[in-house]
């Protein structure tokens, strides 16, 4: 792994806490209390202090905190051609003890292109004031078709799924390029249903609605190499996966096995962001799939809690994990975002920002550096 270039030794994988400040003013500007440029202004103002103190615990990938996001995912995706949101009369996704505000996507006409998406200025606020490595996240392409099927996609638009995942796929690659256009260098798709279709209750689940878990692998390997086919060599891509963040909960459970050999010899990008802080994540075992030349971030300290991780046990597990990937080929971080939707995790800033400051000093005394 070569300095300077992500991934990082120390690395985190994006979203933060929002500030008190923030969500009041979301919660005003939700009432009609305050304006967009009002809203702005305060956004801009916390996201400047986001970055600041980055850059002071000594993370090299800096983000937004996605403080300009009420989700992960649908901020990003009903802001495509040919895809909008609304409110579902019935309730939202259901986590383990808590449920997603019932916010459904629809797609409503042909996809495929890229064009006025305001998270291409969100990142670009974030390269202006660093002069660290700016990182932005949006969902992967499967984000709109895993949890939703037939519910977001009608069949008078898309009689066949063969080309409504091609058009996806196509979709997000023009993103891809509109991201290195404005100057991105450091990308991340947060694909988590890769992660959910190792846990047999979601494999069912995708069942019920008419898809085989095999098959649906395939055509998000599929999208996701679609989405990244033409990346410049300078534009490092990376993958999350998880099993579900909401309030400090989850949806999934079950280690990588199902997937990892597809996951890490199929799919053609480099990095990959793993969760491993609790047994429900399973073991490191499937990490013996990883090709030389990839790189796998450890997610061995956990977003969902305060308590800070003993440095001695952290390390303890990163080399538990050698023992199935060169060491070289591994970096650290947190298993997930802190905040993935505005609701935030059970924790506070102060320990949300001592687990980052831990991730970096563990980095470093591992690998010699943070970066």
């Amino acid at each position: 792994m070569q300095n300077n270039t992500p991934p990082f030794r120390a690395e985190h994988v994006g979203s933060l806490l929002r500030p008190a400040e923030l969500k009041e003013a979301r919660a005003r500007h939700e009432r009609g209390e305050l304006d967009d440029a009002g809203l702005r202004e305060i956004e801009d103002a916390c996201i400047l202090r986001a970055i600041a103190r980055q850059e002071e615990v000594g993370l090299n990938s800096i983000t937004d905190g996605e403080y300009r996001r009420a989700f992960w995912h649908y901020d990003f995706l009903e802001h495509l051609p040919g895809v909008e949101s609304y409110i579902a009369e019935r309730k939202g996704f259901a986590f383990k003890g808590a449920a997603l505000k019932p916010k459904m996507l629809k797609v409503t006409g042909k996809l495929g292109a890229f064009h006025d998406h305001p998270m291409i200025d969100h990142f670009t606020f974030v390269k202006d004031h660093t002069s660290r490595t700016p990182k932005m996240a949006i969902p992967s392409p499967s984000a709109l078709h895993f949890r939703f099927g037939r519910d977001a996609v009608p069949e008078s638009l898309y009689p066949d799924w063969d080309e409504f995942y091609r058009d996806l796929g196509m979709a997000y690659q023009r993103a891809v390029r509109a991201f290195y256009d404005v100057g991105c260098r450091y990308l991340q798709l947060d694909e988590v249903y890769l992660a959910y279709l190792c846990d047999p209750e979601q494999r069912e689940a995708l069942r019920q609605r008419g898809f085989e878990p095999d098959d649906v692998i395939h055509h998000y390997v599929d999208m996701i190499n679609t989405a990244i086919d033409g990346a410049p060599e300078d534009m490092t891509i990376g993958m999350h996966l998880c099993r579900g963040n909401f309030q400090s909960t989850y949806v999934a459970s079950g280690g990588y096995e199902p997937v990892a050999e597809r996951l890490f010899n199929d799919i053609k990008l480099k990095n990959y962001f793993m969760e491993f802080d609790t047994a429900r994540a399973g073991g490191f075992e499937p990490l013996r799939w990883v090709p030389k030349g990839k790189h796998v971030i450890l997610g061995v300290v956990t977003s969902k809690t305060g308590e800070l991780e003993d440095k001695d046990y952290i390390k303890a597990r990163i080399e538990e994990a050698g023992k199935f990937i060169d060491l070289d080929q591994c970096c650290l971080s947190p298993q997930c975002g802190f905040s993935s939707t505005e609701e935030g995790n059970t924790l506070s800033e102060d320990q949300q920002w001592a687990k980052l400051r831990r991730v970096v000093e563990v980095a470093t005394e591992v690998w010699g550096s943070a970066v």
